[in-house]
């Protein structure tokens, strides 16, 4: 994954980009009713249950739109909460609350959907050795938050873009002629280029994964739409050698099984595109 400051420096854009595009000019509902001396007071309201998650992010967001806003927590992120729960109070200015209120529901939403999808399957996972990891199958532009959201429902983070590790899958290895091939090619970039990244490499059958086992420097093998026989097999024949993830349709009727087979890691891009959003209002008091 990135660093904190990389990361710190993604939440910054998505912040700016939203309130852009959210604002524009000017927030001219709120400008045309509201003085501007006016003051006020809005709680966060909870019309669903499952898992909290964003009101750290949401905190940010006042903070930009206005610093002066004063925000009280009563539930932090990765906390369980049911229909009528009051996640926090937000008071000061009432044309800086309504201005940042969408980009805060929005989010806190969205965040909120991914945290609780991921805590159900980390609780599947309950008993095994394996962890549920994240994919870059997110929403453009606001893959941060998504990510952040699977941290806070218990999973881990994959890479977080094609910068920050190497993932050798299939078309890269039929593009660079061969398994072989991709991972001397891959190992002489890095050296070459002064780049220390890990190398995950996928694998389509065991005859691959036999394959892959005869190159060094490959951190984890990708067990790609191996049935439960077959990702048995792969993980005996991989032992200690490199890491092991499974992937490729894995759902919450598969995902135990999948664990039961040994494997470390196993990624589902389900915790990201496929998650309704959490119902929760902000509501003047």
């Amino acid at each position: 994954m990135i660093t904190e400051q990389q990361f710190s420096t993604e939440l910054d854009l998505i912040i700016t980009n939203a309130i852009r595009e959210d604002v524009g000019d000017g927030d001219h509902s709120s400008l045309a009713c509201i003085p501007f001396s006016a003051k006020g007071k809005a709680k966060l309201l909870v019309k669903d249950e499952g898992v909290i998650a964003g009101v750290e992010f949401a905190k940010m967001v006042f903070n930009y739109v206005d610093p002066n806003l004063k925000v009280e927590t009563l539930i932090e992120d990765g906390s369980q909460v049911k229909y009528g729960d009051i996640v926090f109070y937000v008071q000061g200015s009432s044309q800086s609350i309504l201005k940042a209120e969408r980009l805060v529901l929005n989010a806190m939403q969205r965040m909120s959907a991914i945290a609780t999808k991921t805590k159900s399957f980390a609780d599947l996972l309950e008993g095994t050795k394996t962890k549920i990891l994240d994919t870059r199958k997110t929403t453009p532009g606001i893959r941060a938050l998504e990510k952040w959201a699977v941290k806070i429902g218990g999973g881990e983070n994959h890479r977080f873009a094609l910068y920050d590790m190497i993932m050798l899958k299939d078309n890269h290895i039929d593009f660079a002629g061969g398994l072989t091939k991709a991972i001397n090619k891959t190992k002489k970039y890095l050296k070459d280029t002064n780049r220390d990244l890990k190398i995950i490499v996928e694998a389509r059958n065991l005859q691959e994964i036999e394959e892959i086992l005869e190159s060094d420097g490959v951190y984890r093998i990708l067990i790609d739409n191996f049935n439960y026989d077959d990702t048995r097999k792969a993980v005996a024949l991989i032992g200690d050698k490199c890491l092991t993830e499974s992937s490729g349709g894995i759902n919450e009727n598969t995902l135990r099984n999948y664990a039961e087979c040994g494997v470390d890691y196993i990624s589902s891009g389900a915790l990201t595109h496929s998650v309704y959003n959490m119902d929760l209002s902000l509501k003047a008091v």
